[in-house]
């Protein structure tokens, strides 16, 4: 049977969504599924709003528009505020909970929340709560193996910043092993 997993990242524009979308469908490019990006800005840019839908599937995706997603990563309240009630019932949410301090009361969906600000911050890697946050979404759901992700870090960093491919690394395996 086929699976196709259906995704949003949203926070605010600044804090690398649309890099870890690229991210998850790159994943999905090197482990040969179908994959759609589509990113979305507010006005603003950075500081705005930032979200983007990302689709990887075992067959031919009709839009790459997820309008109810079965897993989202909100990395602040607004958006944790917009796209939570969408998430299909079964399906995994997972938040920067340093952002965003509510608690969801859906019983039908899992909630992860994870201080990923903090954690980046404290581990010394500023800038990659993102990458943690998708390190636990990875942990909790197996989606994609660390070599196609891995293999989707080499593809996305530039040459002149390979270094960062292993902070990204030490980034996801914080996110997966993350348990509260």
């Amino acid at each position: 049977m086929a699976t196709t997993h259906e995704i949003v990242l949203a926070g605010f524009g600044g804090q690398g969504i649309l890099f870890a979308g690229k991210i998850l469908a790159y994943s999905g490019l090197m482990d040969e599924k179908e994959v759609s990006w589509l990113p979305s800005y507010g006005p603003e840019m950075r500081g705005g709003t930032a979200n983007c839908s990302v689709c990887i599937s075992d067959e031919p995706i009709g839009s790459p528009l997820v309008l109810n997603p079965d897993l989202l990563i909100a990395m602040n309240l607004p958006s944790y505020r917009k796209f939570i009630g969408a998430v299909k019932p079964g399906g995994t949410a997972v938040m920067d909970s340093v952002m965003v301090e509510e608690k969801s009361d859906r019983t039908d969906i899992n909630c992860f929340y994870v201080p990923a600000s903090r954690i980046a911050e404290d581990e010394g890697l500023s800038g990659m709560a993102n990458i943690i946050l998708i390190g636990k979404l990875i942990g909790e759901t197996g989606i994609i193996s660390l070599e196609h992700l891995r293999k989707a870090f080499e593809k996305s960093v530039p040459a002149k910043k390979a270094n960062l491919i292993s902070y990204n690394m030490k980034a996801i395996e914080i996110g997966m092993q993350y348990r509260k």
